[in-house]
């Protein structure tokens, strides 16, 4: 129950195509401040065309340890920042990334970055982040991690990461030149029961430390144990791999006391009209995709973008992958092609 109450304002439990324990090789090396893991494939032979897997990397950016997942390119044209939701965690996107860099051709790198403290170990030792702090996160790592990368930046968001790449496009225009925001969680959606109940717990500092605690003491069940735990309430249709996840990352009091902590945040700043301004100064280089039944992103601010930015590009999914586009394969790949052809086609069209 307490799993199903930190975890149910996500929206996103993901598929990897193999489970964390047999995709990380022993051991770090260090690359220009960066401690690196290799992800790869266990079995199989190298694979074809534009397919390649991601490399997880553990980074220390603006003095924070950050976990990411990138793919390089030989020869970019541009580089795609992937911000993801809350959780921030970047594993939860693995076959999503892949298969958008398959879909590009090895046009773009594409980097996928975390957020502090939501990761499988308390590097910040108990601190807790807030919604600005996590946007200043991500701009340092454009700033001093992307500075020497001679190629534009495109970033595509999901969830509150779509709000937050918003705000990197408003204080770095000169770096982005296109913005993508997935299933938008841009204002509070106050005829929604779920995330009135969601708002109530995050911000109550006791219920908040309740759950965290029930959290840390799943977190010292045997694996197999915690494993049916979560493939019984959270995890019913969640792949073998995404379990993984959540018992390496989710089933953490650090990484839930700053969910908890980032979303009371959100809930404080999106209580705020959106920057509409901003949004029809740029709104040749902004394209939303929507789900039908997502109370995030819900098809009234699908109608209000569109009443007051009506140039930014708008999609809605009718495919059935909803805010938790990520939990399969195929979702991954729908998403995929989505992002992919929206990038074509606007660096097609801006020469």
């Amino acid at each position: 129950m307490m799993l199903r109450c930190l975890l149910i304002f996500t929206g996103f439990p993901v598929y990897l195509s193999l489970p964390l324990h047999s995709l990380f090789r022993r051991g770090f090396r260090s690359t220009k401040g960066c401690y690196c893991k290799n992800l790869e494939m266990v079995i199989g032979n190298a694979p074809m065309g534009h397919a390649r897997q991601a490399d997880f990397r553990l980074c220390n950016v603006s003095g924070y340890m950050t976990e990411l997942l990138e793919i390089e390119a030989r020869n970019p044209r541009f580089h795609v920042l992937f911000i993801p939701g809350n959780p921030g965690i970047v594993t939860f996107y693995k076959d999503f990334l892949e298969s958008l860099y398959e879909e590009l051709e090895g046009s773009a790198s594409v980097t996928a970055i975390g957020h502090i403290c939501q990761t499988s170990k308390d590097w910040e030792h108990g601190r807790r982040f807030s919604l600005q702090e996590q946007i200043f996160h991500k701009l340092d790592f454009i700033d001093h991690k992307l500075q020497s990368k001679e190629v534009p930046i495109i970033l595509v968001g999901h969830s509150i990461g779509s709000y937050i790449s918003l705000e990197m496009f408003k204080r770095a225009p000169r770096k982005v030149i296109y913005c993508i925001g997935l299933y938008p969680f841009l204002a509070v959606n106050t005829n929604s029961s779920k995330q009135t109940a969601i708002r109530r717990l995050a911000q109550s500092p006791i219920l908040c430390l309740v759950v965290s605690l029930m959290v840390a003491v799943l977190a010292l069940l045997p694996i197999q144990q915690l494993k049916f735990i979560i493939q019984k309430s959270i995890g019913k249709s969640w792949s073998a791999a995404s379990v993984e996840v959540a018992c390496s990352h989710l089933v953490r009091y650090h990484t839930a006391r700053n969910i908890l902590f980032m979303a009371r945040t959100e809930f404080a700043k999106l209580s705020e009209t959106p920057d509409w301004d901003f949004m029809r100064a740029k709104q040749e280089k902004i394209a939303f995709l929507f789900g039908v039944d997502d109370h995030w992103g819900p098809l009234s601010l699908f109608e209000e973008i569109s009443k007051q930015v009506p140039s930014v590009a708008m999609s809605i999914e009718r495919e059935g992958h909803t805010h938790s586009f990520s939990v399969t394969e195929v979702g991954s790949l729908w998403v995929a092609k989505h992002v992919a052809s929206l990038i074509k086609d606007h660096v097609s069209s801006s020469g």
